[in-house]
């Protein structure tokens, strides 16, 4: 995550104010609180006081200071995205209410209450039920077939650079690379195949980069926004279905085991080709080729892993939930040989 070391609290909220008073006269940001959510900006809950209507809870996203603001850190790319898709049908995300692109970039958007839990990873103390589960993940597979009906060029992103399935798998191989040996099981013979029999890509659609329901807010079985869109990009609508599939029975863990309430929630977590069905409910098109992407998938999990298990490495005291999911990366790239060879049956 992100470090808040360098970050000046009291100018965040001067500017805020600042940004807030020239859309509200009289209007302000008050209490800043740190947020867990997206690994690279600085999030936090604040107030919106003053602007016409009762005090609102609201989310500030800064882009890290000291950083460029490019990539997966342009806060600004992102509140441009949810500009964007304000009112596309069937799409929930955050409201964008100010922007303000000094130093750091930020800016702020709707605080959507609601929980935010991933079955089969996630350790909650008090998940869901696992009918809510099977609703959530449902409602999830199916926003996501109405996302992916958006033509980008009619939302204001026809100039967005499109990312082909050889590209994403070339950023996911070179982040591997910076990883220790022993983080890299299985890595090159799946990364081989892959590269092997990489697919012809599809018309582009918008893509979230890490479709799952635990970057979601779900006010009890409704799907109320999609959050953390810090990677989105325009590419192959299978990237996303895939990631949400792989999700429903993933490789990776980082609990070895869980308790009652969390077992019960996982056990909720419809199949993938439940999901699939649900998407194609909405969405009825051809997806050849799905079971490349569901394999680039446990690739790029693996890869992200192992480079988050590096730095778990260098912390004083290591996060015992990373250690896990290091132990996991084996099984991971093994998931998606064997998928890939299922695909060749």
């Amino acid at each position: 995550m992100a470090s808040m070391a360098e970050l000046d609290l009291q100018e965040l909220l001067d500017r805020a104010t600042l940004a807030a008073d020239a859309s509200w006269p009289g209007a302000a940001i008050t209490r800043l609180e740190p947020l867990h959510g997206g690994v690279s900006s600085i999030t936090f809950a604040a107030t919106l006081t003053d602007a016409g209507a009762e005090d609102r809870r609201v989310v500030v996203k800064v882009a890290p200071p000291g950083l460029a603001p490019v990539r997966n850190r342009d806060v600004l790319r992102q509140a441009r995205l949810l500009r964007a898709l304000a009112g596309a049908p069937g799409v929930a995300v955050p409201e964008v209410l100010l922007e303000d692109d000094g130093t750091p970039p930020f800016f702020v958007m709707s605080y959507v209450e609601g929980q935010s839990y991933e079955p089969k990873l996630g350790l909650g103390k008090s998940p869901p039920g696992p009918e809510v589960i099977d609703r959530r993940a449902r409602a999830a597979a199916q926003m996501l077939a109405r996302l992916q009906s958006l033509e980008p060029a009619d939302y204001g992103l026809a100039e967005e650079p499109v990312i082909g399935p050889a590209e994403e798998l070339e950023r996911w191989r070179r982040l591997f690379e910076t990883c220790p040996g022993d983080l890299r099981s299985g890595e090159q013979e799946l990364y081989e195949a892959l590269a092997a029999s990489v697919p012809e890509a599809l018309d582009a659609r918008i893509l979230h980069g890490d479709y799952r329901v635990g970057n979601m807010q779900f006010a009890g079985e409704e799907l109320a926004a999609i959050i953390d869109w810090e990677i989105w990009s325009l590419g192959d609508p299978r990237h996303d279905l895939a990631w949400l599939l792989v999700y429903a029975d993933p490789a990776q863990r980082f609990v070895e085991e869980f308790d009652a309430a969390n077992a019960a929630a996982a056990a909720g977590m419809p199949k993938g080709d439940e999901l699939l069905a649900e998407y194609q409910s909405i969405r009825p098109v051809e997806l050849e080729g799905l079971d490349w992407f569901l394999a680039c998938c446990n690739y790029k999990i693996a890869s992200t892993t192992a480079v988050l298990s590096k730095r778990n490495r260098r912390l004083p005291e290591p996060d015992p939930g990373m250690v896990v999911a290091a132990s996991s990366l084996g099984a991971i790239t093994e998931r998606g040989l064997e998928t890939l060879a299922r695909a060749r049956t």
